[in-house]
């Protein structure tokens, strides 16, 4: 596939006499190695229909404007709203969506499945994932621009386990795609960065079907409610008053969890075993 011209972000941005803005967390990427990377990681076809969030100078979106069947830019910038909607009028399938990303359901952006896709301010990046793997319409795949420490924690194992990895993992295969010095945006950021895949789950794969999510993550967030502590006492104190201390025991007896263990040692399939055993005893 024909690599499209794209000018440099530093280009587009003194061509417009803009400069970064703080207060929107913005850091744009100047590495031409980078962008291939990431639409390498979404897998990028002509079929694909895609959501954007934060085109910025449109570094990653005029690369799969001319090649995906769809593309949906969501962009809180105004200063960025004449460039883009210039830029994007050339591509039929293409369209620019003012706004937080946020203030909008997943369906509303892109009513067919579709890929996300995403170079955000780090401090949304939970928010980010929260909003679209909660969803009733999720990616079929997300791709992330993240600090490298976050993406780290996100593909954790047991034994390094957060409540971070488990909420992503509960959705989907997340993956570090490839590591992103800081030097590599304008302006660098005190971090290094990573592109994360994350595959969610279809229907027929997931490891969770039937599960209550609510339920199950209000265990889960009684369990790193205190970090330092053993999973019981964690879970007895984080569950009070719908679980008490021997109920939680048994739950992990019959698990073959030790009660001494932390909650960041936990796997997946505990967690799950967990919420089948004290998940009934939730209002």
């Amino acid at each position: 596939m024909t690599e499209p011209n794209v000018p440099g972000s530093r280009a587009i941005l003194r061509e417009l006499g803009l400069r970064p803005s703080k207060g929107l967390g913005q850091n744009f990427l100047v590495d031409e190695t980078v962008p291939p990377k990431i639409l390498a990681a979404a897998g990028i076809t002509p079929d694909d229909a895609v959501i954007e969030i934060g085109p910025g100078v449109g570094v990653l979106t005029l690369r799969m404007a001319p090649i995906v069947r769809k593309l949906t830019a969501v962009e809180l910038d105004r200063r960025l709203y004449p460039f883009l909607h210039q830029e994007l009028a050339k591509y039929p399938g293409a369209r620019l969506v003012e706004g937080d990303a946020l203030d909008f359901t997943p369906e509303t952006l892109e009513p067919e499945p579709y890929k996300l896709v995403a170079n955000i301010p780090y401090y949304i990046t939970s928010a980010i994932l929260r909003h679209f793997l909660e969803s009733n319409h999720r990616p079929l795949k997300t791709v992330l621009m993240v600090q490298k420490e976050v993406a780290q924690r996100i593909v954790a194992g047991p034994g390094d386990m957060s409540l971070l990895a488990v909420s992503v993992q509960f959705y989907g295969k997340p993956k570090i795609w490839s590591y992103v010095p800081a030097g590599a945006f304008f302006p660098p950021p005190k971090v290094d960065s990573a592109v994360l895949l994350i595959e969610t789950y279809s229907p027929e794969e997931n490891p969770f079907p039937a599960v209550d999510e609510r339920r199950f993550f209000e265990i889960v967030r009684a369990g790193f409610s205190q970090k330092r502590k053993q999973i019981a006492n964690s879970l007895a104190n984080g569950l009070s008053p719908h679980a008490d201390k021997a109920q939680v025991q048994a739950a992990l007896g019959a698990a073959g969890i030790e009660s001494t263990r932390r909650a960041e040692s936990l796997s997946l399939p505990e967690w799950k075993y967990l919420y089948e055993t004290l998940g009934p005893l939730l209002s």
